[in-house]
């Protein structure tokens, strides 16, 4: 006997659609924040890019020595970075790999502070702090003096950055419908890639530091048109008690989406009746959301766990395998541009699967696909400089599928009460394998060359093994409570039991 199934209706896409012409505009209007997110993280390959430190008398000594009288450093690829500016030579030169690390920690920090404020302050609140942030400080940076004021103007960008980056993401996922969410959440992905494509254009004809970051940063100088384009979540609104704004943004995005003048003056009886069966509900969070509230209960518990370590591996298995292959030799320049680039019809393939095979078997394939190049670089001895080469950019690949859909997932898993606390979470532990990334590629590599592909190899093979664990999400409503959240999974299991 069948039984009728139990569908809440989207108490805003219902008014809406799944993409208006309205909700398209904004979507392509967020887009460009991830630009500045690609310079923010990527700017450190070119800012501190190598310029050698020689002895000039006598010349065959060891710089560092005290037998050295005067020194100076190759200016044929780069006439400034921060080394020489800062002097980090001899033993400061750890500090020039302390920026870096320091910006991925900055990085993780706002995406968890600016996480929890998004959920009690609203989204567009916090989205424009953020930019306004990321401008200011950026643009300072560049006439930094001395290595304390770059190193804490740098993190200050990075700590707005972070959160830029989660925000913005929540802004398009709770304004449009899941029929088009695989598309666009996976399209916002490609301006970053594209950002990291451009980074080694700029740099090429700015080969001064100065100049470069100045660059780089001032052009967030036209994020400020968000002040008058970018609105608050309806869905936030909804969900947070202010009905009464709710209604009128949904009401004002429907009239220039084309909605009829019928159906547009229905939207405030029926988001009124929405709400009160919303309050009603037994299950609905009355207190504010924390983020222990994503480990009060089990499934919701596991959820969480496992899309954080998937997370900690895109980010270290993508970040690391580009510095891996920038490290096999070649032109810095040619090098970022080949990586960025590479993630662009990896985000292009991840719509195609997502949207058709959905997120865990997407998940599936592309941490497959991870570990088999980044394996067999480590387990086949013998192997070529250009099968090298060709294993692990197959690696790159795969994370470039991941990257995109780890983002897709989070956003679906995670409820409206507490979404940018959790993606803001997952962030968090990305950047710790984004800080670990590097490490792995240069210092473990001094001990083996096997190393780094064998531990990148492992991280994407266990992110394999955790996906089978996760509930898919393909096609469903957005979850809006953490009851709703700890059920996401449960029913599709005990529906495959009933058949």
């Amino acid at each position: 006997m069948e039984q009728k199934k139990d569908v809440r209706i989207d108490p805003i896409i219902v008014h809406l659609g799944d993409m208006g012409r309205h909700q398209l505009i904004f979507c392509l209007v967020i887009f460009l924040s991830k630009f500045p997110s690609a310079w923010v993280t990527l700017a450190h390959l070119f800012v501190a890019g190598k310029a050698e430190y020689y002895c000039l008398d006598p010349p065959k000594a060891d710089p560092c020595s005290t037998d050295c009288k005067k020194t100076d450093f190759n200016r044929s690829v780069f006439s400034q970075t921060i080394e020489t500016t800062f002097d980090l030579t001899c033993d400061r030169f750890w500090l020039s790999s302390l920026t870096q690390f320091v910006v991925m920690a900055g990085i993780m920090i706002g995406a968890i502070v600016f996480g929890i404020l998004s959920d009690r302050l609203g989204r567009r609140f916090v989205f424009l702090i953020e930019c306004v942030m990321q401008l200011v400080c950026g643009v300072i940076a560049s006439f930094s003096v001395h290595y304390s004021m770059y190193i804490i103007l740098r993190f200050l960008t990075a700590i707005a950055t972070g959160g830029q980056m989660t925000t913005s993401f929540v802004l398009i996922m709770e304004i449009i419908g899941p029929s088009k969410r695989e598309v666009m959440s996976i399209l916002y992905q490609i301006p970053f890639f594209m950002g990291h494509a451009l980074l080694p254009l700029f740099s090429y004809f700015l080969r001064d530091w100065h100049y470069f970051h100045l660059c780089i940063s001032s052009i967030s100088i036209i994020y400020l048109m968000y002040i008058c384009l970018v609105f608050e979540s309806p869905r936030w609104l909804f969900t947070t008690g202010h009905v009464d704004k709710a209604i009128t943004l949904v009401e004002k995005i429907a009239k220039k989406n084309g909605r009829s003048f019928e159906s547009i003056q229905l939207i405030r009886p029926q988001m009124e009746d929405a709400y009160q069966i919303f309050i009603s509900d037994p299950n609905t969070l009355k207190k504010k959301s924390t983020v222990f509230d994503l480990f009060r209960t089990p499934n919701l518990c596991k959820n969480t766990t496992v899309m954080v370590y998937q997370w900690l591996n895109a980010c270290m298995v993508y970040y690391g395998a580009a510095q891996f292959i920038s490290k096999l030799g070649g032109n810095i320049f040619l090098n970022v541009f080949i990586s960025g680039l590479s993630g662009i019809p990896g985000c292009i393939i991840c719509i195609f699967l997502t949207k058709y095979s959905g997120r865990r078997s997407t998940l599936i394939i592309s941490n497959f696909i991870s570990a088999f190049g980044f394996l067999a670089i480590a387990c086949i001895s013998n192997l070529s400089a250009s099968l090298i080469s060709i294993f692990a950019i197959i690696g790159l690949f795969g994370a470039s599928l991941t990257f995109p859909n780890v983002y897709l997932y989070a956003g679906e898993i995670f409820p409206t009460v507490i979404r940018t606390t959790g993606v803001g979470l997952c962030s968090c532990f990305g950047r710790i394998g984004s800080m670990i990334a590097p490490f792995v590629a240069s210092d473990l590599a001094l001990k083996s060359p096997i190393i780094p592909p064998l531990v990148y190899g492992i991280v994407a093979a266990l992110g394999f093994v955790l996906t089978f664990f996760l509930p898919e999400t393909k096609g469903i409503p957005m979850v809006e409570t953490l009851a709703d959240g700890e059920a996401l999974g449960k029913k599709q299991n005990k529906a495959k039991i009933e058949i």
